[in-house]
């Protein structure tokens, strides 16, 4: 890898040893994928995904406390994925004792550590930090340190950003060095279309499950999408973003999709149409019998496939504002109709700290409080790692939360009828 004389003089110690390091780190991740050379990165923010405080984790530890010995902190402030717990949202004594004393029991050790490092503040705790409300919005073209996998997927396509899929060790040390590898997804040649998906279907399809079919189908390479513009318009809209959010963390969790086009609507697409698009790409037909196919295909791991669902979590990754008013005003009419004025089943909305304030100052978030749904802003996906979640019949409208946990993925459509029927009966 050919290197500045900047970053050579870093990468000979001329920072110290822990810099030097933190260099050589970065030289081993490009080299590994023949990167030429690095390449600054210019966004205002990072974003790391290593927001839990698992006592097994104590490497991690012990190198922030390197780094932050070193006086290395990060060249852009970062946000952090969500808390593994909320208070406010519903576990058992014993449950919540397994959280603090055994699973996470480096959590407040772990914040300060971030805070040392350079966490921009304490709100900042979310898988969407590109919302409006959060503020960590990168703009189209510029390069990215972040890891989370529904974010950078998101940047990539939605805003147009570049950023590979990092680990939070490689973002962390992308931001300090305020260098990347380039490689993948930084260039031209890695962002064009490997895969065309022509969507057939006769109604609207859900985001999740079309992610899901379409990470599984492609893996890791990237996608260009014909015909979701019937259903989504040429808008860039709250609704649309909103959607997209979904699906994409559906392809990075279900595959490992890092980039996709959307014909007519992502940035890419409306800019070069067919020209994103390989010679000799294959082709993927979705219509609503392939998804009905891909939805079956899910394992159930309930000990109990015909257990009354016990939770719901909706918001992974976490709901927009346009989604939590959306949610609320469906919620309130299925009810209504069913002459019910509380859900059936013990429901939790996951959303960014910031949007959930907004939220407050709207009539709804006090009509969704009389719902009986619960809101914060912790990880669901780390609140399913307790052993003793992990018995619980939990569903979801998440298909990220499906595949790493024993949660059950059911439609939007499906959850809405779910949580306001009188029985909540799957």
């Amino acid at each position: 890898m050919k290197l500045t004389p900047q970053q050579q003089a870093l990468l000979d110690g001329a920072q110290g040893e822990v810099m030097a390091k933190v260099v050589e780190t970065l030289v081993m991740y490009g080299e590994t994928f023949n990167a030429a050379r690095m390449v600054p990165v210019t966004s205002r923010y990072g974003h790391t995904v290593i927001s839990f405080g698992l006592g097994i984790m104590k490497p991690v530890y012990e190198l922030y406390d390197k780094l932050i010995s070193a006086g290395l902190t990060a060249g852009q402030k970062f946000t952090a994925d969500p808390r593994p717990m909320d208070p406010a949202v519903p576990a058992g004594p014993i449950e919540k004792l397994v959280f603090k004393k055994f699973m996470y029991s480096r959590q407040a050790e772990l914040e300060r550590q971030l805070e040392k490092l350079g966490l921009t503040g304490g709100d900042d705790y979310t898988c969407t930090c590109y919302l409006e409300q959060v503020g960590n919005t990168p703009a189209r073209g510029e390069v990215l340190s972040w890891a989370e996998s529904s974010a950078v997927v998101y940047a990539n396509s939605v805003l147009g950003a570049r950023c590979n899929r990092n680990s939070g060790i490689i973002e962390l040390m992308g931001s300090i060095a305020g260098f990347v590898p380039e490689f993948g997804l930084l260039t031209d040649e890695g962002r064009m279309a490997t895969w065309v998906v022509e969507v057939r279907c006769e109604h609207r399809p859900d985001a999740q499950l079309l992610g899901s079919a379409v990470g599984m189908k492609v893996m890791e390479q990237v996608p260009y999408i014909k015909g979701l513009d019937r259903w989504l318009g040429p808008e860039l809209n709250d609704e649309n973003r909103a959607y997209l959010k979904d699906f994409g963390a559906a392809t990075a969790s279900n595959g490992a999709v890092g980039l996709y086009h959307v014909e007519n609507l992502t940035p890419e697409a409306v800019d070069m149409g067919e020209a994103l698009i390989t010679a000799g790409a294959p082709v993927y037909v979705i219509d609503d019998a392939e998804l009905e196919r891909v939805k079956a295909s899910y394992p159930v791991i309930w000990k109990n496939p015909n257990a009354r669902p016990q939770l719901c979590f909706i918001g992974c990754p976490h709901l927009t504002l346009r989604q939590l008013e959306d949610w609320t005003d469906a919620i309130g009419r299925r009810l209504a109709a069913n002459g019910l004025k509380k859900v059936s089943v013990p429901t939790v909305f996951t959303a960014a700290a910031p949007v959930l304030h907004e939220f407050e100052r709207d009539p709804r978030a006090a009509r969704l409080r009389g719902y009986g749904v619960t809101t914060g802003s912790l990880c669901p996906l780390m609140y399913m790692n307790n052993p003793l979640c992990k018995s619980k019949a939990v569903i979801t409208p998440s298909n990220k939360l499906r595949t790493y946990s024993s949660a059950r993925y059911y439609t939007e459509a499906d959850i809405l009828s779910i949580i306001t029927s009188r029985e909540a009966r799957i």
